[in-house]
């Protein structure tokens, strides 16, 4: 993610207080477990799955005692009354023996429960819904809950971290944040630990595109309505899914065999941001030569023109851009930040948030390569720079252990991307960017840690880092410049 200006701003999202928009007092979120069912077997022992996954910095994040493999979403959205009403499908495998489960959702009323086809009780508790399966689950088998639900989706708000998920606009919706988003409109274990493939299908008023993540499955109209469905067959981080409904200039094609989908709002002047996003598959095969092959099935981009939004985040394989990058002409320095980001950040996610430097780092690395690639500037003047102007806050806020108010501040992109480039001075080229391909191969399609990057990097180079990553990832002072061992 990225922040106009090439910092990240702090309009994100996260799990902030319960919000209720769109209720049915009449009906509130809470059923019993259908009678008459048959109970665990008594040689087993069932229990509630954790309500949250353990995250040091996000601790109600995500969910315990489960594996989702798959989501289908099918949502209808009325932008008139602001209405979204859905039916998603969590295809998981209980990694315990479970009495009940809890999935991520805010702000939006439970119509009715089922796993397995059999019908579930359910209860909220705050942004939890915890789910009651009429038998336990026996951890290791797989199980299929459908959650049925409506109401006005709205954001999230945090002190912190700003507002994100779901944002109404003047002609539709806009879903999108980091580090949370996705329970703004849809039921779903909300911690990038557990990725999924997803299948995406949204219903809008017919002349609206509705824009979702991977490969496009076509769009029908009936009635008045249009459906657009979409299917990402890569796992990806729930943060990084998003719907962008309005009115677009939609560009289509085709590159390597995969196709191009790409949206500039129809409420911008055509000009530099459709130049700009036009240039993906060219950054994108760069990077490619880079970091080893392009992860995913599909590749666009979204521009949005909303003041809300003031950032770019790397919705996996279609990222979503602020209008304000363009105001001053061409802009692919960020189309590179994003793009990498396909690699390290969504094809590599995080296991944990303190290790964010990982995905911004790198991006911001991708960013300084591309600059050199074309022309602007060498990776070895942008890094001197970088570190003779760096303030004093960079130094003192270590990018390996940012805490929470910090974790999209400066210090994570700007020292995180010097620490790139101290490791590729320490090792050499060739060292260095083995490293990151390695990286890329090894570790696609899953999560990652620091200590895992470190282990990669110390195999690969065949030297010891501990002390390089230490200075330039948690230390709080400026470290020396980097020289070759």
């Amino acid at each position: 993610m990225t922040g106009r200006g090439g910092r990240r701003t702090f309009g994100l999202l996260t799990a902030g207080a319960l919000l209720l928009a769109g209720c049915d007092s009449a009906q509130p979120d809470r059923v019993a477990p259908p009678l008459g069912q048959p109970s665990p077997a008594p040689s087993r022992t069932f229990a509630p799955g954790a309500a949250g996954v353990g995250d040091a910095y996000f601790p109600s994040y995500g969910n315990g005692g489960y594996d989702v493999a798959h989501y289908t979403v099918q949502v209808r959205y009325d932008p008139a009354k602001d209405r979204l009403s859905g039916t998603t499908t969590v295809r998981a495998t209980a990694t315990t023996n479970l009495s009940a489960f809890n999935l991520d959702l805010a702000g939006l009323t439970v119509r009715s429960v089922t796993v397995d086809g059999v019908q579930a009780g359910y209860a909220r508790t705050g942004n939890e819904l915890v789910i009651t399966p009429a038998t336990g689950l026996t951890s290791g088998n797989g199980f299929l809950a459908e959650i049925r639900y409506d109401g006005e989706p709205a954001a999230l708000k945090n002190e912190e971290l700003g507002e994100g998920g779901w944002l109404d606009t003047a002609d539709g919706a806009i879903a999108l944040g980091q580090p949370e988003s996705a329970s703004t409109w849809f039921p779903v274990n909300d911690h990038p630990s557990d990725k999924a493939t997803y299948d995406i299908e949204v219903t809008v008023p017919a002349g609206l595109a509705a824009v979702s993540n991977g490969v496009p499955k076509g769009r029908s109209t009936r009635g008045g309505w249009a459906t657009w469905k979409w299917s990402e067959g890569s796992p990806m981080a729930s943060y990084l899914s998003t719907v962008v409904i309005g009115r677009f200039r939609l560009t289509t094609g085709e590159h390597k065999g995969r196709p191009v989908f790409s949206a500039v709002s129809s409420s911008l002047s055509k000009g530099a941001a459709d130049r700009s996003v036009r240039r993906t598959v060219e950054v994108a095969d760069y990077l490619e030569s880079v970091f080893g092959p392009y992860p995913f099935d599909a590749y666009g981009g979204v521009i949005v023109a909303d003041d809300r939004i003031r950032y770019a985040l790397e919705t996996q394989t279609r990222p979503v851009y602020s209008a304000g990058f363009f105001r001053q002409g061409d802009n692919t320095g960020v189309v590179a930040h994003e793009l990498a980001h396909q690699w390290f950040g969504n094809s590599v996610a995080l296991e944990k948030w303190q290790d964010i430097w990982l995905n911004e780092g790198l991006a911001t690395y991708a960013e300084w390569l591309w600059a050199e690639h074309t022309g602007r500037s060498t990776v070895q003047r942008t890094f001197d720079l970088q570190y003779a102007t760096a303030s004093d806050r960079v130094w003192r806020v270590p990018p390996g252990r940012p805490g929470v108010r910090n974790l999209f501040g400066e210090s994570v992109y700007q020292r995180g991307g010097m620490a790139v480039h101290a490791l590729r001075v320490a090792v050499g080229d060739a060292a260095f960017f083995a490293i990151l391909r390695t990286w890329a191969e090894e570790k696609k399609d899953s999560n990652g840690t620091t200590a895992d990057f470190i282990a990669v990097a110390e195999r690969v180079s065949g030297k010891k880092l501990g002390k390089l990553f230490d200075a330039w990832l948690y230390g709080t002072e400026r470290p020396a410049e980097p020289k070759p061992f």
